[in-house]
């Protein structure tokens, strides 16, 4: 089924702009030039940002690489309106105004609700975020509203019925996380069908992890082809009806062609293919790995100033290729805390949006890198 708000939508590549080249603290600009570059040049015209994503770096990004240097009708832009930012009603215009000076735009194609959940739900009820949203919308600045989600599909549900005027829906959407329990994913696709709502998916390649896989798994895909485990992924939520954009986070130039690769014309899984994928799921599923995406939302407000994600990572390192994490762990305390100075305070958790037990996850990760 054909959507309005994706008329002007060019294939079913978008470009996540939370994971951008980075070169020295700051995000390399040549190189996302280039990619940004091809991006277009290949057919493909749709970036994703929000304000919090590389703290604040993300937006100006898309000014300088983007809007400078391509036509505004040769690109569509999603932006989001983040809890953190606005405290009232009368708090949503200003930021808005501030975000679409960051990317260099006089409008927004799509903007969504950030993150949703069942509590922070409220508080947007509570400022009419979904109403001012619509009035923006009435006024020219956004062409289409819509909402990221992270929670159970009842949740989904609900906010749906509640405001059945929603353009479209981003959810995450891959093979690990399509019957996990916490994430739902399978369930989330499914109220959106219910609804009538087109589909943005976020994180088809769950921050990496089903791109660089163990052993064991890496080699069933490369006993059928030489197409990266990436691609596999990609393909798989690409074969599901009303999925109308596969947001992609790359870093570089090698992802961007791999992707594009991939998504030009993307193909369905085989049978064979399907099989495949079902054993390295499989194997996933035993290894016992942190299921974080590395999106960073934990980070912010750290009182510890404990960096979350790449604890994780190297917690992951040890799991999945049974690497020596020392001298990575050591190199990461140059800008974090131990994971033992966790005080437990639990603002993490309730920001993050896999709904791991990170307080538990600290303890365990302090006995397994800080023993020595």
């Amino acid at each position: 089924m054909s959507y309005k708000c994706f008329e002007n939508v060019r294939g079913i590549l978008g470009f996540g702009c939370m994971r951008l080249p980075m070169k020295d603290g700051a995000v390399d600009a040549k190189q996302f030039c280039e990619m940004t570059d091809r991006f277009i040049e290949e057919g493909f015209n749709y970036f994703d940002t929000a304000h919090g994503y590389i703290g604040g770096k993300s937006e100006t990004a898309i000014r300088e690489c983007v809007s400078k240097r391509h036509s505004r009708d040769s690109f569509i832009l999603t932006d989001k309106l983040t809890e953190n930012y606005f405290n009232s009603r009368e708090d949503i215009v200003p930021f808005f105004e501030s975000q679409l000076k960051a990317c260099g735009v006089d409008y927004f194609d799509f903007y969504l609700m950030h993150a949703q959940h069942a509590g922070n739900y409220e508080k947007y009820k509570a400022c009419e975020a979904y109403k001012t949203a619509f009035e923006l919308k009435k006024a020219g600045k956004v062409k289409y509203v819509g909402l990221s989600f992270h929670d159970r599909a009842e949740v989904l549900d609900r906010i749906l019925t509640e405001n059945p005027e929603v353009d479209a829906v981003q959810i995450q959407f891959n093979y690990l996380d399509y019957e996990d329990g916490g994430v739902q994913s399978r369930l989330c696709y499914e109220v959106c069908r219910k609804h009538d709502k087109p589909v943005i998916v976020m994180e088809p390649v769950r921050g990496g992890r089903l791109a660089v896989l163990p052993r064991p798994a890496a080699q069933i895909y490369a006993s059928l082809s030489d197409k990266s485990a990436a691609s596999y992924a990609l393909r798989f939520v690409a074969g599901f009806e009303g999925i109308k954009m596969i947001l992609s986070g790359m870093s570089n130039n090698a992802q961007m062609e791999d992707n594009i690769k991939t998504m030009k014309n993307p193909e369905p899984l085989s049978e064979k293919e399907k099989e495949a994928l079902g054993k390295v799921l499989s194997i996933l599923r035993t290894k016992g790995v942190i299921s974080c995406t590395g999106c960073g939302y934990c980070v912010a407000g750290c009182p510890a100033g404990i960096n979350i994600p790449e604890i994780f990572a190297c917690m992951n390192a040890k799991t999945i290729y049974n690497e020596d994490a020392t001298e990575r762990f050591e190199k990461l305390l140059s800008n974090s805390s131990k994971p033992s100075y966790c005080v437990e305070c639990g603002q993490c958790e309730s920001a993050c949006p896999q709904h791991l037990k990170i307080r538990e996850l600290m303890k365990t990760a302090a006995q397994a890198l800080e023993k020595n």
